[in-house]
């Protein structure tokens, strides 16, 4: 296979649809175990590196962030391919900037913890007010600023794919009322976070069942 032929199939919409499960399938993974090992209080915050089984949450959810986000960046690329070219630059910086602007969130935050944890490991004495402030900083960035930017992606992804009829209505009017539900959180609860991959392997399977069947009709 030639690499014009490899550009082609990376940049096919079966290729953002994988892109979108692999990274809806971690990213919630990781929304779980980090919500799983979070501190029961703001009180026990402090502590939260002080428990083994918080700690391996931590990590293996922290291990993951990587590939999410390469998966995501191979996500956006794609639909971008797809979308870009036929949509106006307003919808595009919009979803662009929203979406590299989650992953430098997530990563910023996942960086955070892992400080602690290095740190933690290397036997250097971190004081309580440094480990409940990491955490509150890496959590606030991830209820706050994370979600709210994943409610501008998929409202810019669901505007774009509806004004050029890639993306169904049916499809596209749930992704709203997600979009809104993560722009509240909180107020919302936490784990409306779920949300977002749940939405992108919604998009993901719809991708994949609509290339089959448009293969299916031209044979």
């Amino acid at each position: 296979m030639d690499r014009a032929s490899i550009v082609r199939a990376v940049r096919q919409p079966q290729s953002a649809a994988i892109a979108g499960l692999v990274f809806g399938l971690i990213i919630g993974a990781v929304i779980l175990l980090l919500h799983g090992a979070a501190p029961g209080s703001e009180g026990s915050a402090a502590h939260w590196a002080d428990d083994p089984g918080s700690v391996s949450a931590v990590n293996t959810a922290l291990n993951l962030i990587p590939f999410a986000g390469i998966a995501f960046l191979w996500f956006i690329a794609v639909i971008r391919a797809q979308l870009g070219s036929q949509e106006d630059r307003f919808f595009e910086t919009v979803f662009l900037g929203s979406g590299l602007l989650f992953i430098a969130v997530l990563f910023v935050a996942a960086s955070g913890l892992k400080a602690i944890l290095v740190m933690n490991d290397a036997g250097v004495v971190v004081s309580d007010e440094m480990m409940a402030t990491m955490w509150s900083f890496a959590f606030a960035l991830l209820k706050i600023d994370g979600a709210r930017m994943a409610a501008v992606f998929i409202l810019s992804v669901s505007t774009m794919g509806v004004r050029t009829g890639t993306i169904p209505r049916w499809l596209a009017f749930p992704a709203y009322l997600i979009g809104l539900l993560l722009l509240l959180t909180p107020p919302a609860p936490a784990l409306t976070q779920l949300l977002f991959p749940l939405w992108v392997i919604a998009l993901s399977i719809y991708i994949l069942v609509r290339r089959a069947e448009e293969r299916a009709a031209r044979h």
